[in-house]
Order: structure tokens, then sequence, then C-alpha cells
């Protein structure tokens, strides 16, 4: 789809993202690029709204945002603040760069304004985030001395120091912090925090929409145990949230909260117009089959655009695609202007914490006009104005999209997204299918505070900090009396005078992780610089990146992996020039340890029990720089990482198959179909998020093929085991599901999902085109279980 009639006239060079969408539209029509523009959607400029509080701030305040320049508050801003100060907690759900930080800043520094013993709390779900969160505040507050007087702000996470963290527990009346600090450091030292607790007047959480699935499950549980605590001191706070644009934010909020929340979502934030564009990366050949490397698009249009004047973002899905798209760009520039390309940085984990500052700051203060960025980037980190976005591969979810591409437009400037395909299932069903991307909301964000493995592990913290008695079943849920029971039973709690008391000597909350990500984190060390740190990696990544004879790429440049320390989980790497980099061939592999339960199903005996799920690097290939050619391979020998969990699996009988054999159906594409339905609707469900969930297709286990399906979490937390019970309701709904959606062959809102994988560091350029299972392939097994299952009904009943 072309710019509309009239597009390039009307283009103004309101610097300079006019010039660039005239460029972009000029490059598309060059003949090598034919059949590259896929859409182009103009989204129009919208200008601010503004609003009046009915009591003016105070002039301190009003002179702090006079010095940043800011005259006027937006609608939703004013009707934040007027909401907190009735005393209403309060959820703000405005686009990118909308100025949500005003909607808490303001109400926070009023507050200690009246009250100079009043504290606050922010809680931000990355530690990058909560720096920059702290320099904006105190940006703030220099505009004026009174509130450079009153205010004690610091960050308290793992990386403050001692003696920062024992000033800031006694005198700061602003800590800002994260969920998992909160749970494992602050609370349950809490005697240490009573005079701040006590005082606390507003608790901020912002990047509302990150805290979804188990993560979201146990943050609302390490919330209710703060309000307990705060309570127990004579406290009460608000609670002031932000989000990017979800679905269900007052649902999201309430439950995070256990509060009535009231929605802000006016957003009276000026929009500049926004030229957002699907690119899909030419075939190579008359064949039709393979098309042009994503990685080598990307970097093209970065180049372009950066030698336009743009400042521009590029999001990667991997930190090993934002290495090569950056080294890419840099050679790119190099051949135009040696200083351009010193202008161009690559971000992502992993990177020192000071590497990563030095680069928000060069890109903030305009020294930088380009960055290539994992998703480390989209959270809402101030990186100033930029012209253009560009999104390498179509992100995990809508919300995550609307993100990136909000990264550029600040300050309502126009601005030009580009998404660049991947020769895969669902970047090319957006590529053909433009409005399910424009015409869609927003997903939910779904989480279950009163999930019993959740709430056991929580309740056990909380039993540690304060004894449980019946009136905390209001804040934990109905189902609180009954895990203390479990709790007791198991040892760990002893109930005197109707109080439950932690029984044990082990400190509970340092055994619950609030994420299912590993913490244990490797050291990547440069033998040639005196084992000088380079940079971290997690230890699930660092057998993707870093195994012997790997070339591990930082800043674009090729490291050659010496040794591999597994014990001291330490890297030893060295500089070398090569015309290659690594990429690993993973294996994977379900085993069942022990069946628990099983049950008979019209469509096959189903069971639920316990499972290890397992990955593992096997070999390495090579592939030359430039182009996705293998060059060599090379078979590894590196330990299997497990996952300990529970799952459902079962086997379709023999005459299913039969009567799919009989209408030319292979199985496995039948069962990959019902694979990825049963994901999405168990997610419903269960009340998780799909994350929480893997499914595969394995013939080893049974000696045919079967799907297994089981919780993403060491132990399980009951996902599957609802699936198990409900099987008849998820096939029934997996139907209605697949026979509602409007699409022909499958989407990504049915079949086409992505196929989970453990490989979080892999080139997405060498996926080679994975297909979606047929639509028509599931409806066919789908409908054969429900004609089981109804002949079994009827059987029954006679």
């Amino acid at each position: 789809m072309q710019p509309r009639p009239g597009f390039l006239a009307r283009l103004t060079d309101d610097a300079p993202a006019g010039d660039l969408a005239a460029w972009l539209a000029e490059y598309a029509a060059r003949p090598e690029n034919r059949g590259a523009l896929a859409h182009w959607e103009t989204l129009p400029a919208r200008p601010a709204r503004h609003g009046e509080l009915s009591l003016p701030l105070p002039p301190a305040l009003l002179d702090a945002l006079d010095a940043q320049g800011i005259e006027r508050l937006y609608t939703h801003q004013v009707q934040a603040i007027e909401s907190l100060r009735g005393g209403l907690d309060t959820v703000v759900v405005t686009g990118t760069a909308s100025g949500k930080s005003l909607c808490y800043h303001l109400p926070v520094l009023e507050r200690m304004l009246e009250d100079a013993e009043a504290t606050a709390l922010y809680l931000f779900p990355t530690k990058a985030l909560t720096q920059d969160q702290h320099k904006g505040l105190t940006r703030l507050a220099l505009g004026h001395p009174e509130l450079l007087r009153r205010l004690t702000a610091g960050v308290y996470d793992g990386d403050t120091e001692p003696t920062t963290r024992r000033r800031l527990r006694d005198q700061g009346n602003v800590i800002l912090s994260n969920p998992d600090m909160l749970h494992a450091g602050i609370l349950p030292a809490h005697a240490r925090w009573a005079k701040f607790l006590r005082r606390l007047r507003f608790v901020v959480i912002d990047e509302m929409h990150a805290y979804r699935g188990i993560f979201g499950s146990h943050v609302a549980n390490v919330l209710r145990r703060l309000d307990r605590i705060v309570t127990h001191y004579g406290g009460s706070f608000r609670v002031v949230m932000c989000s990017a644009t979800i679905r269900n934010p007052g649902e999201l909020a309430g439950r995070l909260t256990g509060r009535e929340v009231n929605v802000v979502d006016d957003d009276g934030a000026p929009r500049g117009e926004k030229h957002f564009v699907f690119w899909n990366p030419p075939f190579v050949d008359e064949s039709r089959v393979e098309r042009r490397s994503t990685n080598g698009e990307g970097c093209a249009l970065v180049a372009g655009l950066i030698e336009r004047g743009a400042q521009v973002i590029a999001f990667t899905k991997s930190r090993v695609a934002a290495e090569l798209v950056y080294r890419y760009a840099r050679e790119r520039l190099s051949a135009v202007d040696v200083g351009l390309a010193g202008r161009l940085k690559p971000y992502r984990g992993g990177y020192l914490p000071e590497e990563r500052r030095r680069i928000e700051r060069a890109l903030f203060s305009g020294e930088l006009r380009g960055v290539i960025s994992t998703n480390a980037l989209e959270l809402g980190i101030d990186v100033g104005g930029l012209d253009a976005a560009v999104l390498i591969g179509a992100p995990p979810t809508l919300a995550s999209a609307w993100q990136q591409a909000g990264r550029a437009g600040r300050k309502g400037h126009p601005s030009v997204a580009v998404l660049v395909a991947y020769n895969d299932t669902v970047d090319q069903y957006l590529m053909h299918h433009p409005d399910w991307f424009f015409g869609r909301s927003p997903e939910a964000a779904v989480i279950d505070p009163h999930n019993p493995y959740v709430l056991a592990q929580q309740l056990a913290c909380a039993a540690y900090e304060l004894p449980l008695g019946p009136a905390d079943a209001a804040a934990f849920g109905p189902q609180c009396a009954e895990v203390l029971e479990a709790l007791e039973a198991a040892g760990e709690t002893r109930t005197i005078d109707g109080r439950a008391y932690w029984a044990k000597t082990e400190f509970p909350a340092a055994g619950v992780d609030l994420r299912t990500i590993s913490d244990n984190t490797y050291t990547i060390m440069n033998a040639a610089a005196d084992n000088a740190v380079v940079g971290t990696v997690d230890a699930i990544s660092a057998l993707e990146l870093v195994y012997p004879e790997a070339i591990y790429l930082h800043e674009g440049e090729t490291y050659f992996v010496k040794e591999l320390a597994l014990a001291e989980k330490q890297a030893f790497v060295e500089p070398r020039v090569v015309d290659y980099y690594t990429q690993p061939v993973l294996e994977t592999n379900v085993r069942i340890r022990g069946e628990l339960r099983s049950r008979d199903w019209p469509g096959g005996a189903v069971a639920f029990g316990e499972l290890t799920y397992s990955w593992q690097t096997t070999a390495m290939k090579k592939i030359r720089f430039g182009s996705r050619d293998a060059i060599g391979y090379h078979p590894l020998d590196l330990p299997r990482l497990t996952l300990e969990t529970a799952g459902f699996w079962f086997a379709p009988r023999e005459e299913t198959w039969k009567a799919l054999a009989r209408r030319g159906i292979d199985p496995f594409e039948a069962l990959g179909g019902a694979r990825n339905l049963f994901l999405t609707l168990l997610s419903m469900l269960a009340m998780c998020d799909p994350a929480d969930l893997g499914g595969v297709i394995d013939s080893s286990n049974l000696g045919r093929p079967a799907l297994f399906v089981f919780d993403r979490y060491p132990g399980g937390l009951g996902f599957a085991e609802q699936g198990w019970a409900r099987l008849e309701e998820l096939v029934a709904g997996s139907l209605e599901h697949l026979e509602a959606c409007p699409c022909q062959d499958g989407c990504p809102a049915c079949v086409g999902l992505p196929i989970l994988r453990p490989a979080q560091q892999q080139d997405p350029d060498l996926g080679r085109g994975r297909r979606a299972p047929g639509k028509a392939a599931a409806r066919a097994l789908l409908v054969e279980w429900r004609a089981w299952d109804a002949g079994a009904t009827a059987g029954g009943a006679s």
C-alpha cells in the first residue's frame, strides 16, 4: 500500500520526519525494493489538551515545572493529581512519552511540601528504569531550592552500596526500588524500616503492564504484604500506577493491589503524525521461497534514516541480532561518514551498568544518532526525542509493538516507525493482513493472586514478617485459611491462639523467586587484558552465547571464547578478528517422571504427572558475516538444562489417526495446531500468561504422537492441572475459538502462534521461515475429538 494521494506534496519538514517519510517512500520505489512496502499507515497528529487544577500547585512546584519549560498540565495529569488529592488509588493509562511520571512526581512532592515527614516508595520492574526515574525526579527538584531541601531520594536495589542503603533507610523519604528488593530485602527486615513505613503516603508502581503472569501474581501478594505491615505501624498510603495501553487496566490494577482503583485514560498529550510502515524483505529470486536478510534490510533502513539526519532506535529480538545489526549498520555508515558511524551504539542486557548508563546519556543528549537495542529500551527510559523506530521482527505482543514504535515521536513531533518482517509465521501474516495489527486492541494482562501455589509461598513470607490471623483473609483471599492449614501440616507454620507463626529457622523470601528467569549470572572476562570484566550473562543464556570456541559479540567486535568455567560461572574470552559468528544448535526433550493421576477421555486416555523438560546446546554453527551461509559445524558437550515441572499428556486413539489419514492430514500438524490453541485457551481458563505454559509434540514417551502441556515454572503452579481436569472444556473452547476466527488458513489469533522454544539468543534471521500449522488440520482433529466426546455422552445417556 503506497502513501495516500497527495501525501508527498503534503509532507512538512517539521524536522525531520516529513523528509524521512519522503525518503522512505522514495527508497521503497527503487527497483531493487519492489514489493517491500507491504503497508503504509498514517496516524494523524493530535493537539495537546490541557486542564486546570481546582487548587494550584505550590509555588515551588510551579517554579520547578517552569524551569523545565512546562507551563500547563495535560488533561490526564490534572485528572490524576485531582484523583490522588481526593484519596483515590489511581492508575494512569496513556501513550508513550505522555508525561506519566509527573502524575506521581507532583503529588508526592506536593505532599512533602505540606508534610515534612511524608515518605514515598517507587517500584519499577527493571534497574535501568529505576535509575532513569531517579534522574527525572532529581531534575525536577533542581528547579527550586525548597524541593531540594525537602527531598532525600535514592535508589535501593541489589547494586546499592551498604553504606548508601543504611543512609536511605534512616534518612530517605523517596525510595526507588523494584518488587524483588521489596520482597526479599525490605519487608523481611521491616523493623529497620519502621519509621519510613509508618510515614508512607504513596506507593508508585510504574510500567504496570509488565506485571503479568507468574511475576504479576507474586507481586500482587508482595503488595498485600506491604499493606499489612504499613497498617501494623499505623501508616496508610495511596497507590498510583502507570501503564502503557492494555485492554484491562482497571482489572489488572485491582488484582495487583486488592483495591478499588480510579482509571485515568484521557490522554491529553500531543502526538505528532506517525507514519507506520510494514516492510517485507523481497524474495531473493523467482522461486519466491527465500527472502532477503531481515537483519540486512533493518540495518539498511537504520543507516539510511541516520544519513538523513534522524535520531533512530532499532529493536531486535535477541542479543546476537542487536550486535549483528549494529555491526552491519556501522559498516554501511563508515563507507559514507566515519564520524557518523561513531555515533551509533548497540544496547542490550549483559553490558556493564556503567556502559548502559553512558549509552543512555549519549542518546538523551543527542550525541548518539542511533542505538540498536533488544527490548531493554522498550520500557519508559527517557532517551529524549527520537525521530524513527525500526522494529526488526514483530514483537511478541501488540502492546510491546506499540511501546517500541512509541519510542519515536516524542514531544509531539512527526515520526516514522518501520516493522521489518522475518520470513516467519506471525511476521508474514502481519505483512499480508495489516488490519489485524491496526484494528485490534492490545492484549489483556492476566494474573491470579489467589493461585494456591503462589499463595503458599507468599503466605510463608508473610508469616515470617508478622503472624497471620483471620483478618488477613480479606487481603489474601478466601483460600488463605486452607493454604495455612497445608503450611502447618508441612511444619512450616505453627498456630497459637488463632494466629499462624513461621516455625522454621530458614528465611522464606530467599527461596521464593518472583520471576521465572534464572538469576544466576556468569561473568565474561577478557583473558588478554588481565581478566578485565567485559560483561555478564544469565545462566540459561550462557550456554547459548559463551560456550567453548563460540564467537562472543560485544559492541560489534568479535571475541573468541577460550573457556567456560561452569563451577565458577566464568567465561574467558580474547579479542580475535574472524569473518564469522556462531549460532547454538539446541535439542529439546520431554520425559515423564511419574504419573500422578489418569482418567479415560473419549479422545484417548489422558494423564497428569511429573515431567522433566530439558534443552541442551549440542553443537554450534559458524555463519559468515553478511550472509546466512553456514561455513562450519562443531559438536559440543555442555550440561543439559532442565525444568522439573508438572503437566498433562495424551495420545489420541488409533481410530482418530485413521480418520485423519483418510483425509490426508498429517497428525503432527494437527496436534501442533491443537497445542497452540490449547496454550491460548488454557491461559484464559487458568488465569495465567501464555508464556507461563509450554507445549511439546513428542513420540518417544508413549510410542506414538502425543501432546504434552506443562507449566513453565519449577514444580508447576497448577495451570496444566486445570487443563487436565477441564480437557473437554478446553477442546470445545478451542474449536469455538478456531471457527470464530475469520482467517482462511490460520493466523496468529488461532493456530499460527510462534513455536515456543528455549533458545533466547539465536539470530532469528536464520529461521528459514517456519510454517504455521494448518487451520483445516487442527479443525479436523478437534471435530474428531468432539465427535468422540458427543458419542460417549450419548452412549452414557442411553
